[in-house]
């Protein structure tokens, strides 16, 4: 193709620039072969004429493909293309991570993002490295993958600039692969993995002037896995830049472990350090910069402490490892003073303080260190010679016993940290984490900087090779000509360095020289090697030299090379450390020979003597000894030996700007590491071949639009490619077609779109030319049929309006005849009204009158009988206290003395012999009492379930209660307030001898006759003082006004409390509201401990299965003595429960021997019945007295209900005491309330005057608030009392917690000690934590059975008041039934229950166990009922219930559970494939029996739904409340696994079917190009998905499960696939485009349709779609103007900010027809987010493991549990049917 078609006007070049390094330009005129210049338009407008001197300025790339996820992907290669995609990435999507080819190139955001949660883990956990948008944790991922998949090491490279995020990408990946990988054998493994990298920094990690966290080592991290596991991990270190310990520059700092020893020096265990602030040591202050930002050094400190802890670093050798630190700094500190001006000598002064602590500290003797610091020895063939060191000399000696010192540290250090992670077993395959320096260039450089650039070209080889083999193997495999193309190949500078005679060798030789200088090691490098092409001299005359680096020239400074390659260290002052008294110095300066048998020899035999230091060959020593250059060098060549043999993976780490400015990216220094990093030497490679490749699928969506209709006609995707490419290209050259894929040369892509723009702008065009015509013709035949129609109305109009002109004529005539009838009937209709409203008043004046005489004398005797009522009252409460109070402190009594007699049974001596006679017996024991623990523990949350549902319920009827207690109260209110206007106007009443008048005035009004009324105007005229009747009227007429102006009162009155009463329902409104979510919160908390408790029972069973194996393996026993033990722990088992029936017969005995007066009999009888769980009448109860039944409810209160056994605290008695008061409390007040609407309405009954509905209103108004401010202040008072109780649960619960964890740590104590002694006193320990544990488990126990009773005895009150209240008639005395049941159980007839119960025996369990639950199979009984084992295990209980065998009813159903959870167990191991049906039919089997035992309960509320014939088949013996919260939380485990079986299916076909999948077709080829896209088609489809979801529906409607339950599977299950989708469209780049927010929009109205055609609309599913609906809305709105983001901030009310601001970022708009999101919109909309949802912090991803409250509803059965049929096949022939 020709320059001239690519150069066109309007085509856009980059040119180069001094600032921004390349600009956009515009070509304004075409460019045609020879032309010079070039002429160009800037950006801001300018023109320019751009030279054209030996080629062309780059092409840029069409927009679809900047900012795509791969660089290579770019049509256009070459250095202003790949800087641009990156900076655009970086800077308008935030998007640090970018592919280029195999090298993952990471910008540092200086700034915390939130895309490494654990969430973000678990999402790139399996998915190909093209799946989703780059990230380092999709490169760990295939690292990964390809480790388990072939078997092979893998490797990461990490490089870069110091400050770039080396680290940081290190510690994320050693973070990935300990989450992903876990722990084969040790469970703190991965801990200590991770505790490495605090450890490794603290020790190696500085401040320097470009990094706050400078990595001055380089490090190889090697993690082991086995079978996929991590197993342990090696770390192995390079080149510590040891000079930093005695140097730092300006604005650095030294080693971050000096600095958190000096800001921790307060610590007491640091005192005796001597250590002080960091300003006030020399080998800290020097960069006058102690502190660095957003540093803690004191928090730092301790985690490095915790970290070494957790390697196994003891407390001991953490202090003199610190101590040795401190030394470091005293070192420093130590001044030396010459002797004379010439300076020949020095001399230390012996009261130098900072020589004191450092000879303190590491216990060698301050004459010997003061001599050896200010002397050498030199030795000769026949003497030594002390030699004087000049100041300048013993300061360079003291530095270099510093960072020797420092280096022998830090390899102990690394050394303690690999034996912390050596894995024991060994592994099979390693994945590697190498984190190096970065290619470093600076003004000044020196021996650190060459090493580091040598190892760095080294990596450079390796990874050309590497890029080059994969390109070669690409095509070779694809099977297209390849022609190999040069590389730049730094071979030669690497033999310029290491080879024979290099640079490396030379210094070696010039070191071995005694008189060695870096001047003569200069010149022998210029006579040497001025002749290669890579080394120069400089033009300066200095003793330097320049290597021509891969990354560019670098000129090195000679001074200080060859003291640095020695790195002489005094031997006289080693030989001082080495005889130290500290252990752990002395191990650090082990001589090559030593081994550990000498150093432990060293540390018994005591120090040596400091006065001789060993003189072992000296001249040998440093003869041995390799130079830094050598060492680094061999460690080098292994290190890429091993990268060698290990899959390599590159990570290139850029640092965006050097002020560490969040989101600022400086494109000067990020082409120059592009540079030195080898990221443009991979695009160059990518270049010179095909670079550009396609699959044939994706060709053809993508340019289906350039495909001839002829070229459509074939069957082969590659011929179809093949032809349409002959003929748009035109050029063999640029395109090769291999087996699946096509390749295009750099440039062809982006020719092709431009064919596919103008393709579709054409088409376009073709579009809107018929759609302007047709919109045209539209137009026209509208206005044409408008002037028709306007034209017939108006003709209309002016024919109506002369008709309405005749009708009006006639009108007015008939108007004038009407008006003047109605006139004249309106004045005679006047005078009419006002005579009657006269004798109205009149009349109800008297009557009135007469009225409050009755209501004044019936008020009286109200008043006598309350005061009567309450002194009898007042009487009887104080008695009953007294009586309380004297019982608790009697059962306090007794419950000591027990308590004393138990503690000294218990620590007898002989007891203890008893009970541990045989080990074998008591780890039986043991195991027994933790299995017993383990019941309780559940019983205990099945308890709070029932509290949970019975407050519910309790609610609900109160609510209720008060609906019917205001609509009587308003009835009653009117009759009040008629009462009150008649006696007011009564007071208003004119004078008495009206008295007879308005009499007759009433019988008329009540006979309704007229001519009484005229008789009695008659006969007023002859009344006695008949000529007063004017008078008199106008005294009626004035009462007549004052009537009227009290209604108008009144009136206004009734509107005000009309309101108040509108108001007071609103607020119950929002009160119900409030206790509707705080049931949803309180069961969401109860579900939550639900699942915590089933963690933990987990925990403790695999506990006890290897307490199991380990006693297989230890204690060989035979088939007797197993027998045997397994009756003893039987036995045991039975036991158990002995000392809550003890406690009730000892309770019983103490309340029959309670004394005193009739009132205190009566109290402690009470305890007998209820602890023995029969019930009395309430009369033998009561006794004689004066208190009668009138006062019996009283009596029947919740704290006398549940009574405790003497064990119990007197806490809980005070409690109780409490609670009975206030039941009794609230008794009385509804008595009085009923007294008083009793009385109401006999008052009514009486009067039977006729009352208009609207004067009764406001006095039923007064009633019924007054009502409700009752019934709201006991709502008030219990609730709170049922939150003080659910509060005590919790704290019980947590304590249950605490001891189950100690007993779980003892187990394991337990399993380490095989000795006799050891076990006996871990059964010793466990079995008193049992006890003090059984204890408290039986008190929360109690309480809940409080609770219980209480709320039912509250119910049963409600319920009474309201059945006497909506009593007609007079008012009676209110009196509670007695209670009529026998006074002690009698078993019934077998032959009055016909069919209705299995009897079986206790030693059947087992088999009734294994019959139903362990060996079901629903396949072997077709036709049988889906929850047939929980009818038959019913049948048993009634069998056990009826026989009044509680023990033996709940043992049934503990075995049921517990067989249950075994065969859940056993699913998750064996991992069936139709698991979900399997735990669906327990599901439903639990929940069915838990709705037996409630409906054939006691409880009435259960008992609506009940037949007669299944009211007779109630349970009567045996209270299954204590069950039923047991088989409530076993339905919550299970309905959780449910969810995890549902999820565990539908996962692998979510995004496929959500996001890949293409229902629409079409669609797919609006797609950005550039993305790395999975080739294959989607694994799974939406209708795929949908079809699950139905089967996960049919199967629970199989089974019988609640519409409910199945209704809130189904939200789950949504809100996974809503959550999933999500958070998959957050973290993929391709998903967020408007195509692919069509299609996803498709798929969730395909969802909610299926929701519709299920009846499935009041689940609340299409709820928890709704962020998934706005994320598909988000994509598909306009995304320009201010408006936009205004009504784009009104759509998004689900999604958090970040995750608006996210898919904004990550939208790729398509091309040509649509522009890209500017940053300016996307902060207006985060700024408008902000506002709106607050600035707290937003979640981007969502969390999918989040479960919602479960509920599982209350249902009645229909059958007859005489009907029930049990098929043959399930061998249950041992059952008897009764």
């Amino acid at each position: 193709m020709a320059a001239g078609d690519l150069y066109v006007q309007g085509a856009r070049v980059w040119i180069p620039d001094c600032v921004e390094v390349w600009r956009v330009a515009e070509v304004t005129r075409g460019y045609k072969e020879g032309d010079a210049i070039l002429h160009l338009r800037l950006e801001d407008g300018s023109a320019l004429a751009y030279p054209i001197e030996s080629q062309l300025p780059p092409l840029c790339n069409p927009d679809c493909l900047s900012g795509a996820d791969d660089l290579v992907a770019l049509s256009y290669l070459h250095e202003p293309a790949v800087l641009h995609s990156l900076r655009r990435r970086f800077l308008e999507a935030n998007a640090i991570y970018t592919y280029c080819g195999v090298i993952l190139v990471a910008i540092n955001p200086y700034k915390p993002l939130p895309i490494y949660e654990e969430e973000v883990i678990y999402a790139y956990s399996g998915h190909e490295i093209g799946d989703m948008d780059p990230h380092i944790f999709a490169l760990a991922e295939e690292a990964y993958k390809q480790m388990v998949r072939f078997g092979k090491n893998q490797s990461l490279i990490i490089s870069g600039e110091s400050g770039a995020g080396k680290t940081a990408s290190a510690k994320y990946a050693m973070r990935y692969f300990t989450t992903v990988g876990g722990c084969l054998c040790d469970s703190s493994m991965e801990e200590k993995v991770l505790a490495s990298s605090p450890v490794m920094e603290a020790f190696g990690n500085a401040r320097t002037s470009r990094n706050d966290n400078s990595s001055r080592f380089g490090k190889y991290i090697e993690i082991c896995f086995s079978q996929a596991r991590v197993t342990g991990a090696t770390i192995k270190t390079y080149l510590l830049e040891k000079s930093r310990v005695t140097f730092h520059a300006k604005a650095e700092r030294n080693y971050h472990i000096f600095y958190q020893l000096c800001a921790s020096a307060t610590l007491p265990e640091l005192q005796g350090l001597g250590l002080r602030g960091a300003e006030s040591f020399h080998y800290t202050c020097q960069g006058q910069c102690t502190a660095a930002q957003n540093t803690n050094d004191v928090a730092d400190l301790d985690s490095t402490r915790h970290a070494f802890s957790l390697l196994g670093v003891p407390e001991a050798n953490q202090l003199e490892l610190f101590s040795i630190l401190a030394a470091i700094l005293h070192l420093g500190n130590i001044v030396f003073r010459g002797r004379d001006r010439r300076g020949d000598g020095c001399f230390v002064e012996p009261a130098d303080k900072a020589l004191g602590l450092f000879c303190t500290l590491l216990g060698v003797e301050a004459s010997q260190v003061m001599r050896w610091l200010c002397h050498r020895k030199l030795v000769t063939a026949g003497e030594t010679y002390l030699k004087p060191l000049s100041r300048q000399q013993a300061l360079d000696s003291r530095d270099a016993l510093a960072k020797h010192m420092y280096g022998q540290v830090f390899r102990w250090m690394v050394s303690r940290v690999n034996r912390a992670l050596r894995s024991p077993e060994g592994h099979h395959t390693s994945i590697g984490i190498l984190d190096i320096y970065g290619f470093e260039m600076f003004e000044l450089n020196s021996f650190e900087q060459f090493c580091i650039n040598y190892a760095n070209e080294k990596l450079q080889q390796l990874f050309n090779l590497h890029v080059f083999k994969l390109e070669q193997e690409e095509y070779v495999t694809e099977e297209i000509p390849w022609v190999f193309v040069d590389f730049c190949d730094n071979q030669p500078c690497i033999e310029l360095i290491e080879g024979r005679l290099g640079i490396l060798d030379l210094l070696n030789e010039e070191c071995k020289m005694p008189q060695g200088s870096d001047g003569s090691w200069a010149q022998k490098l210029y006579q040497t090697h001025l002749s290669s092409s890579h080394f120069q001299k400089p033009k300066r005359p200095t003793d330097a030299f320049v290597v021509c680096h891969f990354a560019g020239k670098v000129e090195y400074q000679c001074d200080g090379f060859v003291e640095k390659n020695r790195d002489a260290v005094p031997e006289e002052l080693v030989g001082l450390l080495r005889a130290s008294k500290s252990a752990l110095l002395a191990e650090l300066f082990l001589e090559e020979g030593d081994g550990p048998m000498s150093l432990q020899s060293r540390r018994s035999g005591g120090p040596r003597m400091a006065g001789h230091p060993s003189r072992r060959s000296l001249p040998n020593s440093q003869k041995s000894k390799k130079s830094i250059s050598s060492q680094f060098k061999a460690s080098l060549k292994r290190l890429m030996e091993m990268l060698g043999s290990t899959t390599s993976h590159y990570i290139r780490c850029i640092k965006p700007n050097d002020g560490k400015q969040p989101f600022v990216f400086d494109s000067r220094r990020a082409v120059e590491q592009l540079r030195a990093c080898g990221v443009l030497e991979t695009i160059r490679i990518s270049a010179s071949g095909y670079p550009s490749r396609w699959t044939y699928q994706e060709f053809l969506e993508r340019y289906r639009a350039l495909v001839s209709r002829e070229e459509l006609m074939g069957t082969d995707e590659k011929q179809i490619c093949s032809l349409a490419l002959e003929r748009l290209l035109q050029d063999p050259s640029k395109y090769q077609c291999g087996k699946s894929k096509v390749f295009f040369r750099a440039g062809q892509v982006a020719y092709l779109e431009e064919l596919r723009y103008r393709r579709l702008r054409s088409a376009c065009v073709l579009l809107q030319r018929h759609l302007r015509g047709w919109l045209a013709r539209t137009r026209f035949r509208r206005a044409r049929v408008a002037a028709v129609c306007l034209q017939r109305h108006a003709r209309g109009m002016l024919a109506r309006r002369f008709t309405r002109m005749l009708r009006r004529t006639r009108a007015a005539v008939t108007l004038q005849k009407t008006l003047r009838m109605v006139l004249a009937r309106h004045s005679y209709l006047r005078m009419h009204r006002a005579v009657i409203t006269i004798q109205a008043f009149a009349r109800g004046m008297f009557a009135r009158r007469l009225y409050q005489q009755m209501v004044w004398h019936q008020k009286a005797v109200v008043i006598q009988a309350a005061v009567r009522g309450w002194l009898a009252r007042t009487h009887y409460t104080r008695l009953r206290r007294t009586v309380i109070y004297l019982q608790c402190c009697y059962r306090r009594v007794q419950a000591r003395r027990e308590l004393r007699l138990l503690r000294i049974e218990a620590r007898s001596v002989e007891h203890y012999k008893q009970l541990h006679k045989g080990m074998e017996i008591k780890v039986i024991q043991l195991q027994c009492r933790l299995d017993e623990q383990a019941q309780e523990k559940q019983r205990l949350a099945e308890q709070l379930s029932g509290l949970n549902a019975a407050h519910a319920e309790e609610v609900q009827r109160l609510r209720a209660e008060m609906q019917q207690l205001r609509e009587d109260a308003a009835r009653d209110a009117q009759v009040q307030q008629l009462q009150e206007r008649l006696a007011e106007l009564e007071k208003n009443s004119v004078k008495s001898c009206l008295g007879q008048e308005v009499e007759e005035l009433r019988q008329v009004c009540l006979s309704g006759d007229a001519l009484a009324l005229l008789g009695l105007q008659g006969s007023l005229r002859v009344v006695p003082g008949s000529q007063n009747w004017p008078q008199r009227l106008a005294e009626v007429e004035a009462v007549k006004l004052q009537l009227g102006e009290e209604r108008d009162a009144l009136i206004q009155r009734m509107l005000e409390q009309s309101q108040d009463l509108e108001e007071q329902h609103q607020r119950a409104a929002r009160e119900s509201q409030g206790l509707l979510q705080e049931l949803e919160e309180e069961r969401a908390r109860y579900q939550s401990l639900v699942q915590e408790y089933a963690r933990l029972e987990q925990g403790y069973e695999n506990l006890r299965d290897e307490v199991a194996l380990h006693r297989q393996s230890t204690l060989r026993r035979s088939l007797s003595s197993e027998s045997f033990l397994g009756s003893e722990s039987s036995y045991l088992s039975s036991v158990s429960t002995a000392p809550s029936r003890d406690g009730s017969d000892k309770q019983a005995e103490a309340s029959g021997d309670t004394g005193g007066d009739s009132v205190v009999g009566v109290s402690s009888g009470l305890s007998l019945p209820l602890a023995m769980g029969t019930a009395v009448p309430w009369g033998s109860w009561l006794g004689p007295g004066p208190i009668g039944k009138g006062c019996l409810r009283v009596f029947w209160c919740p704290a006398l209900s549940s009574v405790p056994n003497p064990v119990s605290t007197p806490r809980g008695w005070r409690r109780a005491g409490s609670r009975c008061q206030r039941g009794c409390s609230h008794s009385l007040v509804f008595n009085a309330v009923n007294e008083e609407l009793a009385r109401t309405r006999e008052e009514l009954r009486r009067s039977k005057a006729p009352v208009e509905l609207e004067e009764r209103k406001p006095l039923d108004f007064f009633k019924r608030r007054v009502a409700n401010r009752l019934l709201a202040s006991q709502l008030r008072e219990e609730k709170q009392q049922h939150e003080e109780e659910v509060e005590g649960l919790h704290l019980d619960i947590c304590s249950l917690k605490q001891l189950s964890q100690q007993q779980a740590a003892l187990i394991q104590d337990l399993q380490r000690h095989q000795g006799q002694e050891g076990l006996q006193h871990h059964v010793l320990q466990l079995k008193e934590e049992n006890w003090e544990l059984a204890q408290k488990l039986e008190k929360q126990e109690r309480t809940t059975l409080k609770l219980q009773k209480q709320l039912r005895a509250y119910t049963k009150q409600i319920q009474e008041f309201t059945v006497k209240r909506e009593a007609t008639g007079p008012v009676q005395k209110l009196a509670v039934p007695a209670v009529v049941v026998s006074q002690s159980p009698v078993i019934p007839s077998l032959a009055g229950l016909s069919q209705a119960m299995l009897a079986w025996r206790m030693e059947d369990e087992g088999r009734i166990i294994k019959a139903v639950i362990t060996d079901y199979k629903p396949q072997s009984s077709p036709g049988a009922l889906p929850d047939l084992p929980a009818y038959i295990l019913f049948l048993c209980f009634r069998h056990a219930d009826h026989c009044c065998d509680e023990p033996r009813a709940r043992s049934l159903l503990d075995a049921a559970i517990n067989a249950i959870k075994r065969v859940m167990k056993v699913l998750d191991l064996e991992k069936h494939s139709d698991d979900f049906d399997v735990v669906a039919l327990w599901l439903a089997n639990t929940c069915r029996l838990l709705n037996c035992l409630r409906q054939y309960s006691q409880d009435e509320t259960y008992w609506q739904g009940n037949t007669v014939r299944q009211n007779e088949h109630r349970l009567q013996n045996v209270d299954p409340q204590r069950s039923c919260c047991s088989l409530g939380a076993l339905a919550v485990q299970l309905y959780q696994q449910l969810i995890r079986a549902a999820e565990k299916r539908l996962k692998p076909m979510i995004v496929a079917a959500m996001l890949e999948s293409e229902p629409i077709q079409g669609l797919s080829s609006s797609c950005p190009p550039g993305h790395r896209r999975s080739s294959a088609a989607p694994a799974h489809t939406l209708p795929e998905l949908l079809q699950q979801l139905g089967s996960f529906r049919a199967a629970l409607d199989h089974h019988g499960l609640a519409p409910s339950v199945g209704h809130q599977v189904l939200r789950q299950l949504f809100f996974l696939i809503s959550g999933t989708t999500l958070n998959y469209l957050l973290l993929r780049k391709d998903t967020c485009s408007w195509s692919c927010g069509i299609q996803l929009r498709y798929n969730i109205s395909q969802l909610e349709q299926w929701l519709r055609a299920e009846g499935l609309q009041q689940s609340r599913a299409c709820e928890v779609l709704e962020p998934l609906v706005q994320a598909a809305q988000l994509l598909q709105v306009k995304k320009v103007t201010e408006e936009d983001a205004g009504a784009l901030c009104s759509l998004c009310t689900v999604l958090s900010t970040q995750q608006v601001v996210k898919i904004l970022r990550a939208y790729t708009p398509a091309a040509g027809l649509e522009e890209r999101i500017s940053p300016s919109f996307i902060s207006s909309v985060e700024k408008k987010l902000q506002d709106q949802h607050g600035g707290g912090p937003s979640q981007l991803l969502v969390d999918t493991s989040h479960l919602f409250p479960v509920h599982l509803p209350f249902t009645t059965s229909p059958l007859h549990l005489d009907e029930l049929r049990i098929p043959d096949a399930l061998n249950l022939a041992f059952l008897v049917r009764l």
